[in-house]
């Protein structure tokens, strides 16, 4: 089995350094440490501007750069936590915690050599879990029937709608407005048009593009204008010899990297949970272990390497229920899933062996990728931090109009513009209302498979739906999704203190 792996990994880097593929890699670890760097900007933003530019790219490219993109932000966020005190993104607000504190100290420098050991040793260790766990999953999944994949595909759509922040409840009531967006357009098995109210543009259903560009492009642009200040002054300057730790961090960092990294490898396995709370279960976990829990807070060396491994590790591990079983475990892997599906491919159990190229070569851009943004952060780190003095009277402008032009590419229809401007204005709403729109993009690309499956297994057991309980594997994730709905019930419960009485308990004996 080694020695198989091995050999597809030599494959894979055969795929990956061709001249067109290093280039698309090194264009999306680029863009996403720009990305990360820039508040108000997330990577779904960048990657759904960037998703019609892939359309005339073969697809080992346009999958690798996209991917970059993801990745490679979360370089860019560490660098704002440490330096400045921005938590770009929310995988990196815990970093600002002690990542300040020590660049207060004179070891910012410091600070981001061990950020980006531990990030590479994450990320690592994520891409050696796909090598070894994803064709496992195939072949389990080799087995499944559509009763099974119904089910797995409800546990996803649980999972990613109720543990990811926020309520659980919106969670899931925006996971059922993106499967109802789903089934917009000409159903394929009857022919029947459903909810296009009259208007043919829609009888092939919502586009992917004005979906993601509207939820993630103009609502997310709408919600931080005005509200996102740029830096004033001048960069931060670290030289090279500022990143060089002495052996009391590596000796302090060590545990914590390893710790992290388990930890962000866990947290991919489960959808819906994804880096952002991979990064605050690793702190916690280090401030709970540690025997000066004081230090926590003013600059220890472990509350920065302990997230940002478990961030980087579980952005990788993210990828492998996404390619081997084609379940996104968030919106940032459903909008990946998205840009394959356009491509003409499926990810799923089928994909290792009818793509070898796609997987294999996914998988070593992984190594390069982050080699990259090792080599690439050590000289620039002055200029993205510069980039945050740019005007966002001027950055919004223009990423609105990527949105428009990248929308109108897609079709060559301005109704499509129109649909994304609706779309984008009903997710501002959302916005407002506390509801965060990214399960809609799940259940929107989950919606047609589970419902494609769902008929399948109806037509097989000629209408019995006991077909779900009755299967083995079927079962099984019914009983995690119960166990799930059950757990979020308590919680909830729990947090409202209705297990929890306000006076004293009184024994009667």
């Amino acid at each position: 089995m080694i020695g198989t792996a091995l050999s597809d990994l030599a494959h894979g880097f055969e795929v990956a350094l061709q001249p067109a593929n290093f280039l698309a890699c090194f264009a999306g670890v680029l863009l996403g440490n720009i990305v990360g760097v820039l508040p108000g900007m997330g990577v779904m933003a960048a990657i759904s501007i960037l998703l019609p530019l892939t359309f005339a790219m073969p697809p080992v490219a346009a999958i690798l750069m996209l991917s970059g993109i993801f990745y490679g932000a979360q370089y860019g966020g560490a660098i704002c936590s440490i330096l400045l005190n921005l938590p770009c993104h929310p995988p990196h607000a815990v970093t600002c915690l002690d990542g300040y504190p020590l660049t207060k100290q004179g070891k910012g420098g410091t600070a981001l050599a061990i950020t980006m050991m531990g990030g590479f040793f994450g990320a690592s260790f994520g891409i050696v879990m796909m090598i070894f766990f994803a064709p496992l999953l195939v072949k389990a999944a080799l087995k499944f029937g559509p009763a099974d994949v119904c089910s797995l595909m409800l546990l996803g759509l649980l999972a990613g709608s109720t543990l990811a922040r926020g309520s659980a409840l919106k969670g899931i009531a925006m996971t059922t407005l993106g499967l109802l967006l789903g089934i917009f357009g000409t159903d394929v098995t009857s022919g029947y048009e459903r909810f296009t109210f009259g208007l043919p543009e829609l009888a092939d259903g919502v586009e992917i593009v004005a979906l993601a560009l509207g939820l993630f492009g103009i609502a997310e642009f709408l919600k931080s204008v005005n509200k996102v200040e740029p830096l004033k002054g001048g960069g931060t300057s670290v030289r090279l010899r500022d990143m060089r730790p002495s052996g009391e961090d590596l000796k302090r960092s060590v545990l914590p990297i390893l710790r992290g990294t388990l930890i962000g490898s866990l947290c991919s396995l489960i959808p819906g949970t994804g880096p952002t709370i991979a990064s605050f279960v690793a702190y916690a976990a280090e401030k709970k272990l540690s025997r000066t829990p004081e230090r926590f807070g003013r600059g220890a060396i472990e509350g920065v390497a302990a997230p940002e491994t478990a961030t980087h590790s579980s952005v990788q591990g993210d990828f492998i229920p996404t390619m081997s079983l084609g379940i996104p475990g968030d919106a940032v892997m459903a909008l990946l899933l998205a840009a394959l599906t356009i491509q003409g491919i499926t990810p799923g159990p089928l994909l290792i062996s009818q793509h070898p190229d796609i997987f294999w070569g996914l998988i070593a851009s992984f190594w390069v990728g982050n080699i990259l943004l090792m080599v690439l952060n050590v000289p620039l780190i002055g200029l993205w931090v510069r980039l945050l003095t740019i005007p966002y009277r001027y950055l919004y402008p223009s990423a609105m109009f990527f949105v428009c032009i990248g929308v109108y590419s897609t079709s060559s229809s301005l109704f499509q513009v129109g649909e994304t401007l609706v779309i984008g204005l009903f997710g501002y709403l959302l916005l407002i209302l506390g509801f965060h729109p990214a399960p809609i993009l799940l259940g929107f690309v989950l919606g047609p498979r589970f419902e494609e499956n769902f008929r399948r297994a109806m037509l097989l057991s000629q209408g019995d739906l006991t077909v779900f309980v009755e299967r083995p594997i079927s079962a099984a994730f019914l009983a995690v999704c119960a166990l799930l709905v059950v757990g979020q019930l308590y919680m909830r419960w729990r947090r409202r203190g209705v297990l929890v009485p306000d006076g004293p308990i009184v024994m009667e004996g």
